[in-house]
């Protein structure tokens, strides 16, 4: 049987936030694009981002301190930033009727704290500038003439097109449809890729009365990352205690550091469950405090989070039923020590399958950062996560997506 065959001006393959945004660019120019995706709807993964809330953008920094907050990969964007930073995708997203609000963190989500309200945008968007969708389709490899891509080889039919841009995604998340393909096609092609890594990810922990314990949240805390006793990076904010381990913002952020220091070693985590109380304050108020005649069990709802009182028993060794006026020295330090650096021994990262991101992929060597072209084969564009490019918590991932599909849309369609 003879395959079908269409021609386009460009062919989008990857129907995320950084393959949308790059189609909507492409075909407001005029151009005929064609957007090919694996799985029966587009946008999956945009629809679990930020809890089901998709924080879109970081609103509070400039371009400059964005791209620092990305790491030693950060200044690639910069370009990109200058054209579509936050500032242009909020505009773009409110000129197409959605309504916005930034939260603490300078963290931007609909009003209506829905993802979904954001994939309709996009997809609005697509329909109004007659972007062609091709969903359920499983590209089967590309055909390349003299440094060219003639065509993308899918099951039913060739899609042949002056230019491609590949936004296939990472490794994370797999059920979303991020399996990685895009990197196998572009070292095919020539391009370096960095190993791909689980980032912004939850961790597993040793301590097995964490699991007793999961669904509670820690809020305004600040955890210390240990190796070797020496500090090695830490964050203040929210974190979460889950069936295998820790989550949260917070943990999240620190993933990419802890997986690197876990490579040299064992790493340990201490909270701080009192960050704005120095050791001698908190130790006053203590003191303050046991000159009262009630048990400790009683006092504890007024220290720490109900959940964690029986912890504080066990890990101290003080007698619930104990009078608070009569708690020693040693004890009230006891004490402190567990609210001051709670510690926790990591035992590894969760991995792909619940990681947010990627980190790795497509070195930023093959790409001009100015137009998201391949250096290597001449009609080829990147976008998105593919690239060895991401960002903590907070829209950074997301801007990403929107800025490097901006300038990989203009480009292709040129």
């Amino acid at each position: 049987m003879n395959k079908t065959k269409e021609q386009f001006a460009v062919a989008v393959v990857g129907g995320g936030p950084a393959g949308m945004m790059a189609a909507i660019k492409a075909s407001e120019n005029g151009a005929r694009v064609v957007l090919i995706e694996k799985n029966s709807g587009l946008g999956k993964k945009l629809l679990i981002t930020g809890g089901g809330r998709c924080n879109i953008t970081q609103a509070l920094l400039n371009n400059r301190e964005f791209a620092e907050k990305l790491g030693k990969n950060g200044k690639f964007l910069l370009s990109a930033l200058s054209v579509f930073g936050p500032k242009e995708t909020i505009d773009f997203f409110e000129t197409n009727g959605l309504k916005l609000k930034t939260e603490r963190g300078g963290r931007v989500f609909p009003v209506s704290d829905k993802a979904g309200d954001v994939l309709n945008v996009l997809l609005k968007r697509l329909a109004k500038n007659k972007v062609n969708i091709l969903l359920n389709k499983k590209v089967l490899g590309f055909d390349i003439k003299q440094g060219i891509i003639e065509k993308v080889k899918l099951k039913e039919k060739d899609i042949f097109a002056k230019n491609f841009i590949l936004t296939t995604g990472g490794a994370a998340y797999p059920g979303t449809g991020s399996t990685g393909d895009g990197y196998l096609w572009a070292q095919a092609m020539g391009h370096k890729i960095a190993k791909p890594l689980p980032a912004l990810t939850p961790l597993k922990i040793k301590e097995k009365w964490v699991n007793g314990l999961a669904g509670l949240t820690l809020k305004n805390v600040r955890v210390a990352v240990l190796q070797n006793n020496k500090k090695q990076a830490e964050r203040f904010g929210e974190m979460l205690l889950t069936h295998f381990g820790v989550s949260g913002p917070i943990i999240l952020d620190l993933s990419k550091e802890i997986g690197e220091l876990l490579t040299r070693g064992s790493v340990v985590l201490k909270i701080d469950l009192k960050p704005a109380l120095d050791t001698e304050i908190l130790d006053k108020r203590l003191q303050r405090d046991f000159q009262s005649n009630k048990n400790f069990k009683n006092y504890l709802p007024c220290l720490l989070p109900q959940r964690l009182s029986d912890l504080i028993i066990q890990s101290t060794g003080i007698s619930p039923d104990k009078k608070l006026n009569s708690l020693s020295r040693e004890e009230r330090k006891k004490i402190i020590g567990f609210l001051k650096g709670l510690p926790l021994t990591v035992a590894g990262l969760v991995g792909f399958e619940q990681a947010l991101i990627t980190r790795g992929g497509v070195n930023l060597k093959d790409i001009d950062s100015r137009t998201m072209r391949s250096k290597i084969i001449k009609n080829l564009f990147f976008a998105g996560e593919i690239m060895d490019l991401d960002g903590p918590t907070g829209g950074y991932n997301l801007q990403i997506c929107w800025s490097s599909g901006f300038a990989a849309g203009c480009n292709a369609c040129g």
